[in-house]
């Protein structure tokens, strides 16, 4: 038996799949707040897990004006079928301090990047960044154990990556950025945190990083940037894992810089798919490990 929709004839298992992705007065949702919103890949790969796995789940995209904040926060409170919260660019640090309760980490970095709204209506919060970002970098067999690394980028996500870095053991990290305050200001909170690390600002070549990772949002869209200077990345080692958070283009020009120079890379999309876990679980709608 075929069915027509919109003028286009249809089969049974197409209806079921589309049954599978319909958002019912049952389904729980969970949301992703930020501005812009419309190049953020979370809600495609969490509505894919969510109908792969058969669950009555749904994860809406929220573009969010600044001025909204405290009302949103108002409606998560009282909002029964909501679960929790993604929190993107510009509200990680907004978000941070208007909670009733953060991590560690969260507290340290003054920024969130998952929220979860308690039975009672609480909301709690988390950054998971840096473990996504390590999530993903271990499929590409690196352990950050001993290693020396360098994030460019010290803003929300670039600080979580830090951290994790440093919670991970690394011998040595480097931060860049074209703020010198921001870069001493991370580092400062950084060495607090993990004093037996070097941390530090300096890196006049790349050649003994065993990990770069641009944090910032250098290389997005059709800018063509490279986050760094071209007569440095000329100094990357092959050995090097060559990192990217910018999610579109997938292959940014930093990695296709890096993939002349024979080293591996790890795209902005394959952090997203690889924090997946840390951001559901932390919601209470995915294992950790998916």
């Amino acid at each position: 038996m075929f069915w027509k929709i919109r003028g286009r004839r249809i089969g049974p298992q197409q209806i079921q799949e589309l049954e599978a992705r319909m958002i019912r007065g049952s389904t729980a949702l969970v949301g992703i707040v930020g501005s812009p919103i419309a190049q953020v890949k979370s809600p495609e790969n969490f509505n894919a897990w969510f109908a792969e796995h058969g669950q009555d789940l749904a994860m809406l995209p929220i573009d969010l004006q600044e001025s909204s904040l405290d009302a949103f926060l108002a409606t998560l409170r009282g909002w029964k079928n909501l679960r929790g919260c993604v929190v993107t660019v510009p509200y990680k640090q907004l978000l941070a301090t208007r909670l009733d309760a953060v991590s560690e980490r969260s507290t340290a970095l003054r920024s969130v990047n998952v929220i979860r709204r308690e039975a009672d209506g609480r909301l709690v919060g988390d950054i998971v960044d840096g473990e996504g970002f390590l999530n993903a970098a271990r499929r590409h067999a690196f352990e950050p154990g001993g290693k020396r690394a360098l994030v460019v980028g010290s803003g929300g996500v670039g600080s979580a990556i830090a951290y994790s870095l440093c919670e991970g053991g690394v011998s040595r990290l480097a931060i860049a950025d074209l703020s010198a305050e921001r870069v001493e200001s991370l580092c400062a909170l950084l060495r607090r945190a993990f004093p037996a690390i070097e941390i530090g600002g300096g890196h006049a070549s790349l050649a003994d990083f065993d990990l770069v990772v641009n944090a910032s949002p250098v290389g997005m869209g059709d800018s063509g940037e490279l986050p760094l200077p071209e007569s440095l990345l000329e100094s990357l080692a092959k050995h090097c894992l060559v990192a990217d958070v910018v999610t579109s283009p997938e292959i940014t020009p930093l990695l296709a810089f890096a993939r002349r120079m024979g080293c591996a890379v790890q795209s902005g999309p394959e952090m997203a798919r690889a924090q997946l876990g840390n951001l559901g679980h932390f919601m209470g709608v995915t294992p950790l490990d998916i």
